[in-house]
Order: C-alpha cells, then sequence, then structure tokens
C-alpha cells in the first residue's frame, strides 16, 4: 500500500502512538472514538492496546515489535478467532481479541527479523545519527533533564529546599567570558555506558544455501561471535533459527547439539550466551524508558556538523545496506525499485471531497514524497561518487546523465550550451532551484488534472544534481515530438494546445500569471498561460505533465539590465540595474503576493477618494486622481513601510469599496471610479482588481505580436514597480521589524527565513546591509548587522568551496576541507596543503585516467590555495555578487572589524556546505600550527532541497486556533489547537516541525490556564522535536529549552530549571554571541531563578548584563530597561545593599513616571517599594549607629533579609516572558479556574469580553497574552 510505502522494517512507530499517553479526545470532526483491542502474544500475558479506528492491522505490528515483551518478533500475523487478518484492513472493521500468530519465514522475513534485532541492538547507539542514516538524528534533552520530566515532577517535589541544588554554572557560559568551547555542545550522559550484547552479526560466507539445503527449508547463514568469544553459526530456516555445526571453514548444516529451535533470533541467543541474555534485557528497559520522540524516525534526514569519533564496529546489516541500497544492485532485490513518478501522481489523484478523504490524501502524498526525498538524495550522492553507470557513458563527465531507482539525475552544468545566452554555470546551477520554486509552487495550488514531477534538488561534494522521476515513456521519444505546449528552445519555435491552456488558466489567478501571446517562429501569434520555457508533455500513462518551471514568476529588473529600459528612481538611487552571474533572476512568490496586496490597498484609497470627492462636490472632476497618479508615492519614507500608515481612515475606504461592488457596475459614475482605479495600480482587468505578471516579458528570444504593445509596455511597468516595491518598502520594513523586535534572526538561516518572508531575496543581502549602516538607529541594529556580515560572508566562502571541491578526488577529500578551513579560519599565517601520502604513486598515471570526477581538472590545484588568496577572493565575491564591500583581509580582521565569532562562521559554512568534523576544542588563533587536521573532517554530507507537503486541513485549524487565543479565548483556542495536533499527526506521524510549534502553543495555553503539568510534558515533546527535526543548536531549539525551563520553575523542578537555562545560553553564545536582544531574556530569566536560590552575586551578573543589552537595543527609556532595573534592585535588596536598590528603582521609577505617566499602576508600584527602600536602608542606617555608639552590647532589633518567595520569582519570570495573568497559590488557581469559567459563560451569553479586565501585573499592552502570532518563534512577538 502506498501509505505505507517504507520497508516495513523502519520500526517508526505508528503516527496515532502520539495518542496513547495522552487522553485526548480523538479527532472531533471523525466521529468514530478510539476502543481497545485485546492482544495475546505467544508466551507473554494478554495486554490491552488503545487503538483509532482509522488504523491499519500494520500498525498494530509496528508497535507490537516496539513494546518491550514483544519486540523482538517481527515474522507474524495477527489472527481474530483463528482467522488470519489483512495487514491493510483499517481496524474500524475489526473487533475483538486478537492473536499474534508465528509465520513461516521466507529469505525476506528472514532478513527483516535479523535487521530488526540489529535495529534493537543498536537502540541506544547514537552512530546513525552522527552518520545521518535512517532519519536518526540527536537529542540532549534528557542529559539535563535526567530523564522524562512527566514523572520526575513527583520525585523532585522535596528539591524546593535549596541546599540541595547545585546552581554554579558552567565558566564558560558567564557573563562576558569570551571562550566558545566546541565540546559541551554534545554532552554525554554521565551514566551511558555502550551495552554489548553481540561482538559480531554478520552474514555467514556460506551464503547461500545449496540447492540439497534449501529442500530442508533453509534460508540463510549467520555468522556469530557472542561477549563469551564463543564463535557460532545459526541457520535461519523456514521454521526458525537454530545452531548448526559449521565453522569458518568447514560446511556442516546439521543441527548442533543440543538442538533449539526458535522462531525468535533473541530467544536462541538467550540460551546459548547468558551475557547477551542479561544485557538485552537491560538494554531493552532502557529503550522503553525513553522519550519516544527520542527514537522516532523524522521524515527527512537531518545531518549534524560536528560528531565524536565513533568506533567502527562489523555491522552486518549496515554492510548489506551498502551492497544493495548504494550500488547499482537496487534493481535486483524484490520491492526495492518503485515507480516513483506513479506513487506520486496517484497520491494526487486521491479524492479528496472530505476530511477523512484528504487526510488519507495528503497522508499518503507526504510519505510518498518523504520516501523520495531519501531515494533520491541516496542516488544523488552514489552519482557523484561515482557508483552510477551514465545513460551516456561516452560523453565527458560534465554532460552525463544518470538513472537509478527510476530517478533521472542531471547535473548542474550548462551541457550543449543551454543556457549561453542566460549566464552559462551560473544559470544551469540557479535553475534547478528555480524549477523548485515553479514545482512547490504548482503543487502548492493543486489542480485537479495537473501534474509536475517530483522533484529534489542536491548539492553535494561541489556538484548540483537534479533529481525527478520520470515520465513514463519520455524516454522512448524525442524531445521535439513529446512537447506539445511551450517551448525547447528558449522561446524561438513555440507550440499551445487547448488542455493544457485550460488546466493552467485555473492556476494563473492564484499564481498571478497573465494570458498572453507570443510569436513563433513563423510570426504566428501562439496563446500562452505560462512562460515560453515551462512545457507541456503528456506521458504515455495519459497525465497531463508541466516541467521546466524556472520562469513560473517574474524577472528581477534589479538585476536585469535591458539595453534602453529606465528603471523606477527608487531603484536607480539604490544602484540599480545591477549585473547578476545569470539571467534567470527572478522575483519570490511572497513578494509579487506582498506587492499586490499593497496595490489592493492603493486600489481600495484611489476609489473611496474618488467616491468621497464625488459625494462631496459633483462639480470638481478628478483634480486629485492626477496629482496622485504614482501608486508608489503611497511608500515613499523608507520607515513607513506599510501601506496602510499613509490611508487616511482605511475602514471608511473598505466601506466605500464594498458599496461599490454592491452597486453591481450599473451606475456609470461607480464604473468610472473603478475605471480609473484598476488604470492608476496597473489591474488588467477595467472592471474589478486583477494584477498579473507577463513572465515572458524581457526574456530574450521572445517575440510579441504588434497588436499588444501597449498591454506588453503596461507589463514592463508593472515589472519596473514590483523591482522597486523591494528596496523602496519590503527591504525598510524588514529593518523596521528588526528595530521593534517582532523579527529576531539569531543565525543565517532564521535571517534568511525573515528575508524570505517578506520576499527579499538573500543576493540583496549587500543592500539590506547598507540599509541598516545607514539606519540612524544603526547601533540598536548591531546584532542584525553582525548576522548579515557573517551570513554574507560564508556564503561568499560557500560560493568558493564549490569549484574548490570540484577539482579534488576522492582520496583528497579530508585533506582539502581542512586545508581550505584552515585557510578560512585560523590565524596560522601559512596554511600548508598536506598532499596525501600517496602509496600509490607509481601507479599515479593511469589513476588519472580512470578519475571520473566530473570536471576535474588538476586534482591538487586545490593545494596552492592561501589564506590570503582565500580572503581576497571572498572579498572580491561579495562586491560582485552583493555589491558589497568587506574591509578585511584574513579572519583575525573579520573577528576584530565586524565583532564575529570563528566558532559561529565554522558552525554555518559547515551546514551550508554539508562538513561534519570531529567535535573538540580546536584553536583557531595559535599562530604556529593550523587548526584543523585532516583527522578533524569526518565527512560530507548532501545539502537537500525539495517541497514540503502540507497538512491544509490541520494547518487551517492551528491558525483558527491561535486566531481564538489572540482574541483572548482560551479554552475555544486550545480545543482547536488539540484538534489541529490530531490532524498534524494524521499527515505528517509523529515528528515534524508544524507539530513541534503546535506543541509549544498548547504548552504555553496549558500554563497559563493552569495545568502546569500538562504544559510540562507538551513543552518536553517540543523541545524534542526541534531538537531532532530542526537540529541541536537550531535557534528554535534555543526559544524551547528557555520555555521549558519556565515551566520547569512552575514545577519547582529548579535545578533542572538552571540547567535548561544554562544550555540555552551556551547555545546562543556559539549560534550568535553574547550580543543580541534575546539574549537579555534569557539572562533575566537565569537571574531570577538564581535570585531564587538566594545565589544573590551570580544572580547580579546575569541581571545587570540583561539590563545593559536591554538598554542598547530597546533604548534607555524603554519599559523593559524599567522592569531590568526593578529586577537587580531586588537582589540588591536582598543583599542589604540599600543604596544600590535605590539607585536603580529609582532610575526604574523615573522611566515609568515619563513613559506612562504618574497615575499608572506600574509607577504606583514603583513608588511604593521606593518607599520600603527608603525604609529599610534608614532602618539599616539606624542599627549600624547603635553599633557604633554602643559597642557590641548594643540591643538591636533584628533586620528582616527575606528571600524571595518562589510565588514572587514565578511572578517576574512571567513578566518578563510576557504571560498574564499567574496563579500564585492553589487558592489562586481555584479563583483563576472559576474566572475562565464565569468568562467562557459570559462570552456564551454574548456579552463583550471588554467588561472583564484581568487583574494582574501588565507589563505591556495586552498582546502580552505572549502567543504569537506566526507558527515562528523568532519572528514571533515576544
Amino acid at each position: 500500500a502506498l501509505v505505507n510505502g517504507k520497508h516495513p522494517c523502519d520500526t517508526d512507530v505508528s503516527p496515532q502512538l502520539q495518542c496513547l499517553d495522552s487522553n485526548e479526545q480523538e479527532v472531533i470532526v471523525i466521529q468514530d472514538t478510539g476502543f481497545t483491542v485485546k492482544i495475546q502474544a505467544p508466551g507473554t500475558e494478554p495486554f490491552d492496546l488503545q487503538v483509532s479506528p482509522q488504523e491499519m492491522v500494520q500498525e498494530i505490528h509496528q508497535v507490537l515489535m516496539d513494546r518491550e515483551d514483544t519486540c523482538h518478533r517481527t515474522c507474524f500475523s495477527l489472527q481474530l478467532d483463528g482467522n488470519v487478518l489483512d495487514n491493510f484492513a483499517e481496524l474500524k472493521s475489526i473487533e475483538g481479541r486478537t492473536c499474534p500468530g508465528d509465520k513461516p519465514y521466507t529469505v525476506r522475513e528472514a532478513r527483516i527479523h535479523v535487521r530488526h534485532i540489529r535495529d534493537l541492538l543498536k537502540s541506544l547507539d547514537p552512530s546513525d545519527a552522527y552518520n545521518g542514516v535512517d532519519c536518526n538524528s540527536l537529542s540532549f534533552l534528557s542529559v539535563f533533564t535526567d530523564g522524562d520530566l512527566g514523572d520526575s515532577g513527583k520525585r523532585k517535589k522535596k528539591g524546593s529546599d535549596l541546599e540541595q541544588i547545585d546552581c554554579t554554572p558552567p565558566e564558560h557560559i558567564l557573563p562576558g567570558s569570551k571562550e566558545r568551547p566546541l565540546v559541551p555542545l554534545q554532552p554525554q550522559n554521565k551514566d551511558w555506558k555502550p551495552m554489548q550484547c553481540l561482538k559480531v552479526l554478520t552474514m555467514s560466507g556460506w551464503n547461500p544455501p545449496p540447492g540439497n539445503r534449501k529442500m530442508h527449508g533453509d534460508l540463510m547463514y549467520l555468522y556469530m561471535v557472542t561477549v563469551e568469544e564463543r564463535h557460532i553459526s545459526i541457520t535461519a530456516s523456514t521454521r526458525g533459527f537454530y545452531l548448526n555445526q559449521s565453522t569458518t571453514y568447514t560446511f556442516n548444516p546439521k543441527p548442533a547439539n543440543p538442538s533449539f529451535l526458535s522462531h525468535s533470533l533473541v530467544e536462541l541467543l538467550s540460551q546459548i550466551s547468558p551475557a547477551f541474555k542479561k544485557n538485552f534485557t537491560v538494554l531493552q528497559k532502557t529503550r522503553v524508558q525513553r522519550h519516544p520522540f527520542e527514537r522516532i524516525a523524522t521524515p527527512f534526514q537531518v545531518y549534524s556538523w560536528t560528531a565524536p569519533q565513533v568506533d567502527h564496529t562489523m555491522d552486518c546489516v549496515r554492510a548489506e545496506d551498502a551492497y544493495t541500497s548504494r550500488l547499482g544492485y537496487e534493481e535486483h532485490i524484490p520491492g526495492q525499485t518503485r515507480d516513483w513518478n506513479e506513487e506520486l501522481q496517484t497520491t494526487r489523484e486521491l479524492a479528496r471531497k472530505n476530511l477523512p478523504e484528504r487526510l488519507l490524501r495528503e497522508r499518503a502524498i507526504f510519505k510518498v514524497h518523504s520516501d523520495f526525498a531519501a531515494a533520491a538524495t541516496r542516488g544523488s550522492m552514489a552519482v557523484i561518487d561515482g557508483n552510477v553507470m551514465a545513460i551516456n557513458p561516452g560523453e565527458e563527465t560534465r554532460m552525463q546523465m544518470f538513472i537509478w531507482n527510476n530517478i533521472f539525475f542531471s547535473l548542474g552544468f550548462d551541457v550543449r550550451d543551454h543556457y549561453r545566452e542566460l549566464g552559462g554555470d551560473a544559470a544551469a546551477h540557479a535553475a534547478p532551484t528555480n524549477d523548485l520554486n515553479g514545482v512547490r509552487a504548482y503543487g502548492a495550488v493543486d489542480v485537479e488534472g495537473l501534474y509536475t514531477l517530483g522533484t529534489v534538488v542536491v548539492d553535494y561534494r561541489g556538484y548540483r544534481v537534479t533529481a525527478q522521476s520520470i515520465i513514463p515513456g519520455i524516454l522512448e521519444r524525442e524531445q521535439e515530438q513529446s512537447v506539445i505546449y511551450g517551448s525547447i528552445d528558449f522561446g524561438k519555435t513555440v507550440v499551445s494546445h487547448g488542455k493544457y491552456l485550460e488546466l493552467l488558466e485555473r492556476t494563473s489567478r492564484p499564481l498571478k500569471v497573465q494570458r498572453h501571446n507570443v510569436l513563433n517562429e513563423k510570426d504566428e501569434s501562439v496563446e500562452l498561460c505560462s512562460s515560453v520555457e515551462c512545457k507541456g508533455i503528456i506521458g504515455n500513462d495519459g497525465r497531463h505533465y508541466i516541467l521546466d518551471l524556472l520562469r513560473t514568476f517574474p524577472p528581477d529588473l534589479n538585476f536585469l539590465p535591458v539595453e534602453g529600459e529606465e528603471l523606477s528612481p527608487e531603484s536607480v538611487r539604490q544602484g540599480f540595474p545591477r549585473q547578476h552571474r545569470h539571467r534567470l533572476a527572478c522575483l519570490r512568490q511572497e513578494l509579487i503576493e506582498a506587492f499586490v496586496e499593497h496595490r489592493y490597498l492603493l486600489f481600495m484609497k484611489m476609489a473611496a477618494l474618488q467616491l468621497m470627492q464625488q459625494k462631496a462636490n459633483k462639480e470638481s472632476k478628478m483634480a486629485t486622481l492626477t496629482e496622485n497618479n504614482s501608486p508608489e508615492a503611497a511608500c515613499e519614507s523608507p520607515l513607513d513601510g506599510k501601506a496602510e500608515d499613509s490611508i487616511p481612515g482605511l475602514a471608511q475606504a473598505k466601506e466605500l469599496a464594498e458599496s461599490l461592488a454592491a452597486e453591481d457596475g450599473s451606475d456609470p459614475k461607480s464604473r468610472e471610479v473603478v475605471l480609473n482605479a484598476c488604470k492608476a495600480v496597473g489591474s488588467i482587468s477595467n472592471t474589478s482588481f486583477d494584477i498579473r505578471f507577463n513572465p515572458d516579458i524581457f526574456s530574450p528570444g521572445v517575440r510579441f505580436p504588434e497588436d499588444s504593445v501597449d498591454d506588453i509596455q503596461k507589463q514592463k511597468q508593472l515589472l519596473k514597480d514590483a523591482a522597486a516595491f523591494l528596496v523602496s518598502c519590503q527591504i525598510p520594513s524588514l529593518v523596521k521589524d528588526c528595530l521593534d523586535h517582532s523579527a529576531l534572526p539569531m543565525d543565517g538561516a532564521t535571517l534568511t527565513e525573515a528575508l524570505h518572508q517578506r520576499g527579499i531575496n538573500v543576493r540583496y543581502l549587500g543592500n539590506v546591509l547598507e540599509f541598516v549602516d545607514k539606519t540612524p538607529a544603526k547601533a540598536q541594529l548591531e546584532h542584525f548587522y553582525r548576522i548579515g556580515i557573517s551570513e554574507l560572508i560564508t556564503r561568499c566562502a560557500k560560493h568558493i568551496f564549490k569549484t574548490y571541491l570540484q577539482g579534488v578526488e576522492l582520496s583528497a577529500l579530508s585533506a582539502a576541507v581542512s586545508h581550505f578551513l584552515n585557510c578560512f579560519l585560523s590565524s596560522f599565517p601559512d596554511a600548508v596543503a598536506h598532499l596525501p601520502a600517496d602509496e600509490l604513486v607509481s601507479r599515479r598515471k593511469n589513476r588519472k585516467r580512470r578519475n571520473r570526477v566530473p570536471g576535474g581538472g588538476d586534482n591538487t590545484a586545490w593545494a596552492s590555495l592561501t589564506p590570503s588568496e582565500l580572503w581576497k577572493n571572498i572579498v572580491s565575491e561579495a562586491q560582485s555578487y552583493y555589491n558589497f564591500t568587506l574591509h578585511c583581509e584574513n579572519a583575525d580582521q573579520v573577528v576584530e572589524k565586524y565583532g564575529l565569532q570563528k566558532i559561529t562562521l565554522l558552525r554555518e559554512i559547515s551546514i551550508k556546505a554539508g562538513i561534519q568534523i570531529l567535535i573538540k576544542e580546536y584553536n583557531f588563533d595559535s599562530r604556529h600550527k593550523p587548526a584543523f587536521t585532516e583527522e578533524d573532517i569526518l565527512n560530507i554530507f548532501p545539502v537537500v532541497k525539495h517541497v514540503n507537503p502540507k497538512a491544509s486541513d490541520a494547518f487551517h485549524f492551528f491558525q483558527s486556533g491561535q486566531a481564538k487565543v489572540q482574541q483572548g479565548y482560551l479554552k475555544e483556542g486550545c480545543e482547536l489547537i488539540n484538534e489541529a495536533l490530531n490532524l498534524f499527526n494524521n499527515v505528517y506521524g509523529a515528528m515534524h516541525v508544524e507539530i513541534c510549534a503546535c506543541l509549544r502553543l498548547l504548552a504555553r495555553l496549558n500554563y497559563i490556564m493552569g495545568d502546569h503539568h500538562e504544559a510540562l510534558s507538551n513543552q518536553q515533546k517540543a523541545v524534542l522535536m526541534s531538537e531532532r527535526v530542526l537540529g541541536v543548536e537550531h535557534p528554535n531549539t534555543i526559544q524551547e529549552y528557555m520555555h521549558l525551563a519556565l515551566y520547569c520553575f512552575a514545577n519547582g523542578q529548579l535545578s533542572t530549571a538552571l540547567k535548561l537555562l544554562y544550555r540555552a545560553r551556551y547555545l546562543m553564545l556559539m549560534v550568535c554571541g553574547e550580543d543580541h536582544p534575546e539574549m537579555a531574556l534569557l539572562d533575566s530569566n537565569i537571574g531570577l531563578v538564581l535570585h531564587g536560590v538566594m545565589e544573590y552575586d551570580l544572580s547580579l551578573r546575569f541581571l545587570e548584563n540583561a539590563l545593559a543589552i536591554n538598554s542598547k537595543y530597546h533604548g534607555p527609556r524603554s519599559l523593559k530597561v524599567a522592569l531590568s532595573h526593578h529586577l537587580v534592585a531586588r537582589v540588591y535588596e536582598s543583599k542589604a545593599e540599600f543604596r544600590s536598590a535605590l539607585q536603580h528603582e529609582k532610575e526604574g521609577y523615573t522611566i515609568y513616571k515619563n513613559q506612562v505617566g504618574e497615575a499608572h499602576e506600574k509607577t504606583k508600584e514603583s513608588s511604593e517599594y521606593l518607599k520600603y527602600l527608603t525604609q529599610q536602608a534608614v532602618a539599616l542606617q539606624r542599627t549600624m549607629n547603635e553599633i557604633y555608639k554602643n559597642g557590641s552590647n548594643a540591643s538591636i532589633m533584628p533586620l528582616k533579609f527575606t528571600a524571595p518567595s518562589m510565588a514572587s520569582v514565578l511572578e517576574q519570570l512571567n513578566i518578563i516572558n510576557g504571560i498574564i495573568f499567574i496563579p500564585l497559590s492553589q487558592k489562586d488557581l481555584e479563583n483563576l479556574k472559576a474566572e475562565v469559567q464565569r468568562r467562557q459563560q459570559l462570552q456564551e451569553s454574548g456579552k463583550s469580553m471588554e467588561e472583564l479586565t484581568v487583574d494582574g501585573p501588565l507589563e505591556e499592552p495586552p498582546r502580552q497574552l505572549g502567543l504569537p502570532v506566526s507558527p515562528w518563534p523568532h519572528v514571533a512577538s515576544k
């Protein structure tokens, strides 16, 4: 079945397993509720299993293979009343008691069994995660929480006795520390010892069984060495496993004495080896105790850029994998070759009328897609490593194409001068990603009957490989015959086809593509509804495919100089148009959407203005329209950003526009108004707002008919306006968002994401940095500037590294990579490459000839690179690609001038280029020896781009849930988010980025509604998932750690909360350094918790650092700074240093007074606290005087120095983390619950929310519910 298209032995826990440990309601929309099955497995007690009706019988298989007591069985059938159940039947058709019964083995089942046993033996071993195989990835949360948080809540309640808590942070994370160690990135569990159950488990050399043994049921032979050093040979037969009498050199298949036949290899080994029996039991106990999220496979492979040196052990399954799946043998294994195209298209054709159908369809699409991405990645690596035979082996290596496992692979070079006009190899390198964006866009529109190819773009070892599924029949025909729509030569010959026009017409509105005519070679007009490059081919399966979608979105004129064309003044002022490497630069879909939205507001505004005029003064004609004719005028001043600010009475405008629509256009006056507004904003229709782009404008070689000259002129203007909109509106709005901290990039990936969300391509990075440089508030954007410079430098280095690697042969890879990193980061001035000591020198010549590296020239050229040359290249690359002038000649100057960290640069280049390095402390600054040796380079990984299929229904639920929460309806919001979580699990399985966002929001809601334990459980899942799916030091993971620490504190687990905060601080130091606005929040959290455990001096170090950072990034007069002063004052009060306390509280008071006025509750609170501090100070002084006067026998009133109560610390923690009401005691909790219920009743009775105000400290306006609007934390309102 397609849905579970993966190899059945991949023990991924079924998507619904997530529901086993919580008492969530089943999806409300799907009426069936879960039910219980009783399972009676051979040799175990019967047990109950909670299942949902949508699950298949096969998923019970998976659960049984994961359970502690049944995990060692793989070859069984489930039976009900003696009848064997069909694996693919849905459970709703079966109820009662199912008995798993043993089935006879086949060779396939025996292999699966051995592989599963190997997986169980390796289940605690992290090497698969380091090697980036089988969708394993790392997670370190359990190191800091000592196991599962849920249970520990009960254990650690006594932990509030402060004496037991060790709160000393490691030296390297203290404020001001300059040391950035790498080793703590992957902490080891103190009690983690690898458990050895077997020394060797491998296939025997006696395989396959000879004919006469096959007749006895022998399937294959295994060879093992037990921990006790016993060498044994085992037969896998149809009835199970037994010991035979073969040795390494003699074949004797007879059963050994005493004979023992077992259906499970584990039972057999437990008989033979006592050590196996003991260790396997312990191993399984430990495995089952781990959180399921630590071991479920992720949907797409995540790679780690650092790894320890792992011992290489004998492993039959890995060895077998290497020969079967990596090389050309894949075709010979039954069930391995999948018809990817058929699977991808069939899943798209599944029904989608109602929710259950859509869920099934989206789940199938997602499953096939993640399998395809994995296969395509493996194939691309095999192609570059030279393990796949080309389909045109006679051609030069750059021109070769490959087919492997029903996937077509091509390299990103300009073969046959196809892209000569457009920029040669640079264009050939950019085209696949443009094409992928097109595939993503058409896939999202999801028109029935229109098909795109499965597409994955892989960058590996300096090469770009495009992997595509194969259209049935395309290989038998010449391209000229098969293309029935579009052009194969960039518009010289063009054809069209009615069915394609009809299908593409349905995508044109959402994608904003204009239907237009072009001339073919015979000067005939041909109608298209896409760019000319987009080709339509009908496959032998009768489906309509479109491919080559590289110009789905219109060209970016800022990077496309065209003779005789003048850009808008906004663009010209910024130095555009600029020559780019290739002519395929196009605008992003997000930009097109923002631009159209912007024009829509203008359209509304113009129509409204005219109507108002008509109403006010019928005689005065369109005087103002002519003045206001430049649509860009509305967004002139650089930090306006949003069009709304400049529109008078937008609500009014909308009303008028609606009244316009209501008049059905019969009134000539209003028709004229609409016509004028349409003309002004460049709409293609005269009666309604409709902006579309002609993607063929400015395409070299495309000609348009005479009669469309006017239209083409309009389209050109529209493109110039869009390009101007990017520089005059989008870049300023990004900078504005960074200034008010609604965008908080922390590293290269989150910066790129922030750019892309606003439709800004990364090639504008130089412009963005220049804009920041000229902004008056530059000091408050220092973090953003630093991240931008770091991104710019590492991207330039990546461009150079790409071509550098292409000239390196396999045997010299680690030497070449370490040499490059030395030149890039080491202070050692004359880094010399260590050419591999070539034992094979004498045969060098014939090796040269056989070397099949595409594009490889002189294979030692890489060794001559020097640090100064590399940095010269980086500076010139920055100038030519980003038009940005870097002032530096080596890594040390970069660190000095721009305040970057070498460890951050190392992380960024490793992630971008797919390098994995040994985790150890690198001495970058030594001038006597290079930082890296070739032993430090462990691996090179592929960097993979693909489409992420969406769970649309789940996403709608999630968004409505967020909206409800924003409006303050927490309970409804919570139900919707829970609903979304169920649907996400249904589509994606248990692990996915979107599920992570869902869990985080759910945890926050649990916390606000007072259910701290549930908050802890959900947030723990969110942290684990973020580590596994995004990476252990991804900025999102850092945020999740901070939230989890807060909930731990609220649950009384103080030492865990501190450990988590220290971990977050360590990660943040490594990712972006100390000087970042987010660090202030983190340090305030740490300082508060330390204050709570009476570590006053430590607490002050963190709180004063937070104060400094807040003053820098929020300005000295901000409310955040006032709060920071107050927190510092409280610690000084606890230390009885009243003078310092008073000084800080006065500062805070002054800010409150100036910002919110004397009457505000905050100002009053501050003033009360000042009075109290003054009294305390006076009392202390009086006591001291008494002591001076009367000597030691003075009768002194004992001074009260109280440690802050946990409740007051939690209250402050909630305030700084932007959470509104704070349950302080059990009684308050009850009141709060009553209050929440009262509100809900009120809501139901239709009263407005306004009458109810929350009694509780409000730091900023009520958006402080602290609930991010966007699914991404780093762009969320904090």
